[in-house]
């Protein structure tokens, strides 16, 4: 078996915690509908892909819901953002002084959640050096889990697929990694914790 060499991270509950269940309630309520429509669930698919503009999304919505403003628009789509468990960093500086694998972060982050998340979580920018490589799929406008961020990351880095380890709470996304020949670990944010790594997953190290 391969060396793992490196390491590839998700964000939103691998190390901030979603409320994914409450935002999408807090929407349907906010919004008064059912379930959300294919078009909504469009729009923020091309959002999180950064092929709209903050704006062009925000004007979607208000344009769709003349009753809501720009800022209800705003925190409703932010309601899914929790806390940031410090542990959860001290792992990750410890990873990054030992020095054993190279770090990627790999998300599926849009504008509006990053920016939120500098401007609470105090230690942003301690957490983003960690990382030899930090992707966010509205800046490289490719989204998990199409399989072409996958190869675009493997491709950017010189990786071998065999040789990195994924780690994502979302099974399609960790799914699609797997066909593609990298370890991977679909976290169970709710009875696992990314800092027992070692410990949970010590058949790979």
């Amino acid at each position: 078996m391969s060396t793992i060499k490196t390491i590839i991270f998700d964000f939103g509950d691998v190390f901030i915690n979603l409320d994914k269940e409450g935002a999408l309630q807090n929407a349907l309520t906010l919004f008064d509908l059912e379930e959300f429509p294919e078009d909504l669930i469009a729009i923020n698919t091309l959002y999180e892909q950064g092929l709209i503009s903050s704006e062009e999304f925000i004007e979607f919505y208000t344009d769709n819901f003349p009753e809501l403003s720009e800022k209800d628009i705003i925190e409703a789509w932010n309601f899914i953002l929790k806390d940031f468990p410090k542990e959860r960093l001290a792992f990750l500086q410890k990873l990054k002084e030992e020095n054993k694998f190279k770090l990627i972060l790999l998300s599926n982050t849009n504008e509006i959640h990053i920016n939120w998340v500098k401007e609470h979580v105090s230690f942003y920018e301690e957490f983003k050096i960690c990382f030899d490589q930090f992707y966010l799929s509205h800046e490289i406008n490719l989204r998990k889990p199409n399989d072409d961020i996958y190869q675009f990351v493997l491709k950017q880095n010189k990786l071998k697929a065999e040789e990195c380890l994924f780690i994502d709470d979302t099974q399609d996304n960790t799914d699609t990694a797997a066909t593609l020949g990298i370890h991977i670990w679909n976290i169970d944010k709710t009875k696992e914790n990314v800092i027992d790594l070692f410990s949970i997953k010590e058949n790979l190290f």
